[in-house]
């Protein structure tokens, strides 16, 4: 298994967990499986997908412009790097 085939456990509160790979972002991930997730850009500008990180490590495909604070992710140009454990805003 390539680096880029790595799966990761994805547990969201709230609704349940899935499997994210390292080769598409997390927000890709989490509409693979039919999770509805607020954005706008899909490539770190604006912020609307900005999420809770609770556990686990990220890596950006792309530097984020938004605002996000220590404790939060952008799924939007986001990969999984380890398990994570996330909020979702709804």
């Amino acid at each position: 298994m390539s680096k880029s085939d790595e799966r990761f456990h994805i547990d969201i509160v709230d609704v349940g967990a899935v499997s994210a790979s390292s080769d598409k972002t997390l927000l890709e991930a989490i509409e693979a499986h039919d999770i509805d997730v607020h954005y706008h850009c899909r490539e770190g500008f604006c912020g609307a997908c900005r999420t809770k990180l609770l556990c686990g490590k990220v890596s950006y495909t792309t530097d984020p412009l938004a605002y996000i604070d220590d404790d939060e992710i952008l799924p939007c140009c986001c990969i999984p790097t380890s398990a994570l454990k996330i909020d979702i805003p709804r």
